[in-house]
């Protein structure tokens, strides 16, 4: 079945003729002012092997130049670009959407079974529009894994030249006016060196893919606490133009909020749900691909504020580890009865406190229980000096009658107290 331009034959008609190329950013390059090759018919698409508008352009300075490979049909069921056969919204291999979304692969592989599906889908396009494709190839509805290895900006290395041959067997000639780049090739026994077209289009052997699902396997995965009274969920990396108001109105759609702290200082703040489901709901919603006012905010969980149990303040559950030596070992702790008593003394009732007064006692009973010495003039018979002590004080119920003070009269009589009042050794003559 011929299928060439020269030949006026079978499904001509269904030939393509388009204005404009489905690309991705990436593959279409950071130059406002591109320019294309068009080439009506120029070539045969490598999935459906129809023929179809071919166009060329350089994405950049020091690219290769880069045309399209499938025809728009093809690419409009897969909602993929024409030259990279990647997702047009995630910048992602086919195998890695369709597993993300749980779709399976519609378009046939048999040479006539796919060319009367790709007929009727092109029909379908242009009698209801491109919406009705939609269903096949684009997300619904946003995937986790997806958000998780979805490309947020274009990755032009990949439009850089190819190796140049002739360098790696050592007989390139151009030096650095040669348009390839001299660089040591990957590892053919690489499974990243060996991509086809027809396999990246269908998800069958996808080197790629395969490499993006198992890093999505490894992936952290953020694990829900034991604890179910934590309905608590920290958030991080806040900025100052993120407030309050902002994180309500992102996160009332996964439950009732009960309360929201900010902490402007450490950045962060802390969301707390009424219920934990609405919690849990949350941080497997939000966990690495919340964005608010453009800034992307770690989500973790709150810590437990409880009590400290007994058994966590005398140590039931800490790790013990190997004693010191020279230090004597730690002493178990006293018996439950004696627990509360330092001293180990058996508990005695104590008097009952009764208002007193600061009253002294009288002189009757001080001289009474106390004995003074005076220092004075020589007395016959003169006792040996004593130090005077001071009594306790006693203190004085009170409705008792006052009382003299405690001090004691003054010997009269003797006249002299110290040495130095004797009028002899003035020069004084006794009369």
């Amino acid at each position: 079945m011929a299928m060439s331009k020269s030949t006026n034959t079978y499904n001509r008609q269904t030939w393509e003729d388009a204005d404009f190329p489905i690309l991705c950013q990436t593959c279409l390059g950071d130059n406002p002012y591109i320019r294309m090759l068009k080439d009506k018919y120029g070539k045969e698409c490598k999935i459906c092997s129809r023929p179809f508008t071919i166009f060329r352009w350089c994405p950049g300075v020091k690219m290769r130049f880069k045309k399209t490979e499938i025809c728009q049909t093809c690419a409009k069921l897969k909602n993929a670009c024409q030259t990279c056969i990647l997702d047009l919204e995630y910048g992602l291999p086919i195998k890695v959407r369709d597993k993300a979304l749980g779709m399976k692969n519609e378009v046939p592989m048999s040479d006539v079974n796919k060319e009367y599906y790709i007929t009727n889908a092109e029909r379908k396009f242009k009698e209801e529009g491109e919406a009705s494709g939609a269903l096949e190839g684009k997300a619904q509805a946003p995937s986790d894994l997806l958000l998780k290895l979805a490309r947020t900006a274009p990755y032009y290395k990949r439009n850089r030249p190819h190796i140049c041959s002739f360098w790696v067997k050592g007989e390139c000639k151009r030096g650095e006016e040669c348009p390839f780049r001299h660089e040591k090739p990957t590892d053919p026994d690489d499974p990243l060196a060996d991509q086809n077209i027809k396999d990246r289009f269908y998800g069958e052997v996808d080197p790629v893919a395969d490499k993006l699902l198992r890093r999505a396997d490894e992936m952290p995965r953020l694990d829900k606490p034991e604890d179910r009274s934590i309905t608590t969920v920290y958030l991080g990396n806040l900025s100052a133009a993120i407030t309050e108001k902002d994180l309500r109105d992102n996160l009332y759609q996964y439950g009732e909020i009960r309360n929201i702290h900010i902490s402007e200082r450490q950045q962060c703040a802390f969301v707390t749900f009424t219920n934990r489901s609405a919690a849990e709901h949350c941080v497997d919603s939000t966990f690495e691909k919340l964005i608010i006012n453009g800034r992307r905010l770690t989500v973790r969980w709150g810590k437990s504020q409880g009590k400290f149990e007994e058994r966590d303040i005398l140590g039931g559950d800490q790790p013990k580890t190997e004693p010191v030596p020279g230090i004597p070992s730690e002493l178990p702790p006293p018996p439950s009865e004696v627990q509360q008593n330092y001293f180990n003394i058996a508990p005695t009732l104590a008097p009952p406190i009764t208002a007193v007064s600061m009253i002294p006692p009288p002189a009757e009973e001080y001289g009474a229980r106390f004995r003074v010495p005076f220092i004075g003039a020589p007395l016959p018979m003169r006792p040996a000096p004593m130090m005077m002590t001071v009594p306790p004080f006693i203190p004085r119920p009170i409705g008792l009658p006052p009382v003299a003070p405690m001090y004691p009269p003054p010997r009269v009589g003797l006249g002299i107290y110290y040495p130095s009042m004797d009028p002899s050794r003035l020069g004084a003559k006794p009369e």
